[in-house]
């Protein structure tokens, strides 16, 4: 009984693959050996029993042009079964005349590779009255609508263009502007879009538009979002697909080229049916236009080609502070707000024999949106004072930036107060400082006397040598003579 049982799942089994395995029937027709140069060659898939979910890019064929794909589906219901048919078909359209190969070639098609043998195709003159060459959906035959015309597509006027965006003209060296490619259309729009391998397109589009003298904060718009907008007095639907801010290096210009972004244009049907497909799918360019961004230079200062370019604030970690010398503490300079945050230095130090700082720890964080690089970068410092006092911190931090909205240069200094009780402790700083120099061989050094009485033999013997030298010179002077 057991075995019996596990036979018949065995079988139930093997049926069910069986069905799954024979329910998608793929097919690939070729179009007619012959054709004139007013028809079309056409390459039809054809898959029953299942919808076309992939399939790879129909070949090219020597000689004729790639004029569109369509596709068209049917459904057929025979005593109590149903069955459905997809077609998508590649029309071709002839150069000129001759006799052009296709060669064999193998389609993947719902993840199934399918192959067929290609054929020669004779290209002759046009004919007077063009034949219906065009591939048939699988239901003509049963409507009867085997000798119906080919259907004509017409392409639909639209209302859309592509957009290289600004939003400024004219900047100061190290000041930052925005950055946007986006495709629009309008609400009156009536011609139907899609977008093309937008990804492709945009690592082209970038590696032409990317200047090669400013640093780059891409937004990294990982999906096209569509954005409803008014402008020119009409409503458009925004598609932004590239959006970056950039910083100058130099005085001079940014140039942006225009580019070309390329989308899928459906031409419709002109006499449109139940049956078969009413739209063929074709590709239209759109170009942007050029822009050109003036970078003027800094004002003259002693530190214009070192100082950040934004807007700026000071954020403290405390306004007053109780402190005992010789006890360490944290103190946080904090610059937040517009620009270029990751080229942020840190503050200018003035160091005093009363205030003793380490390098600081850094921590940063950028923001990118609505048009905009926002952040912070902190700088936060281990202090130890030695003396009783009241220790302005202004007198020793400062960070000098340039403000693009002023025109001029400004200073960030801290406000916070210091009050530092206790014990003088410069004695006991200067003895565990390192002093270096001589007074680091202290403790290598022998102290051993050294016999400095050599020296005083060593220089006569170099006296005597120097005299017998000129005796001989003078010998040999006068021999000479």
């Amino acid at each position: 009984m057991y075995l019996t049982k596990n036979h018949f799942l065995f079988v139930f089994l093997l049926g069910v693959f069986s069905m799954q395995t024979l329910a998608q029937d793929i097919k690939i027709e070729l179009g007619e050996s012959e054709v004139a140069l007013n028809e079309t060659f056409t390459i039809k898939v054809t898959v029953s029993g299942e919808k076309i979910r992939s399939y790879d890019q129909l070949p090219d064929i020597p000689g004729f042009q790639k004029q569109g794909v369509s596709q068209s589906s049917s459904m057929n219901i025979i005593n109590g079964q149903m069955s459905s048919t997809n077609s998508v078909i590649q029309y071709y359209k002839p150069l000129r005349k001759g006799q052009f190969t296709l060669p064999d070639f193998t389609l993947s098609v719902n993840g199934e590779n399918v192959s067929t043998p290609g054929k020669t195709i004779s290209v002759i003159d046009a004919r007077a009255s063009s034949r219906n060459n065009r591939a048939l959906d699988p239901i003509d035959d049963l409507f009867g609508r085997r000798d119906t015309e080919e259907p004509e597509y017409v392409e639909v006027e639209d209302d859309a263009f592509f957009s290289l965006s600004v939003d400024k003209e004219e900047v100061f060296v190290g000041e930052g502007f925005n950055v946007s490619l986006a495709f629009y259309m309008s609400e009156a729009n009536q011609a139907p879009f899609n977008f093309h391998e937008p990804g492709k397109q945009l690592e082209r589009i970038i590696n032409e538009i990317k200047p090669g003298n400013a640093w780059e904060e891409n937004f990294n718009i990982t999906s096209i979002q569509p954005e409803k907008v008014e402008f020119g007095g009409k409503i458009w639907t925004k598609y932004k697909v590239y959006e970056a801010s950039f910083f100058p290096f130099n005085s001079g210009t940014v140039d942006f080229p225009p580019v070309g972004w390329e989308m899928i244009k459906y031409r419709l049907a002109k006499n449109p049916s139940f049956f078969g497909s009413n739209r063929l799918q074709d590709f239209k360019t759109f170009y942007s236009q050029p822009k050109s961004i003036k970078v003027k230079p800094l004002p003259p200062h002693p530190l214009k080609n070192e100082v950040s370019v934004g807007n700026y604030r000071l954020r403290e970690s405390f306004d007053e502070l109780e402190a005992r010398t010789g006890e360490g503490f944290t103190y946080d300079f904090t610059i937040l707000g517009e620009g270029n945050i990751s080229s942020i230095r840190p503050p200018v130090v003035k160091r005093e024999q009363k205030l003793n700082t380490f390098d600081p720890n850094e921590q940063v964080q950028i923001n990118r949106g609505r048009g905009k690089v926002t952040g912070m970068k902190e700088f936060s410092y281990f202090i130890t004072l030695n003396e009783q006092d009241e220790v302005a911190l202004k007198d020793h931090f400062e960070w000098i930036y340039f403000n693009p909205n002023l025109a001029q240069y400004d200073t960030l200094q801290p406000k916070a107060l210091v009050n530092v009780t206790g014990e003088s402790r410069i004695n006991q700083a200067i003895s565990s400082s390192r002093l270096g120099g001589l007074y680091d061989l202290i403790e290598v050094e022998d102290n051993k006397l050294l016999n400095q009485g050599y020296k005083y033999y060593f220089s006569i013997l170099i006296n005597v040598l120097l005299f017998l030298a000129l005796i001989l010179l003078g010998f040999l002077i006068v021999k000479k003579n």
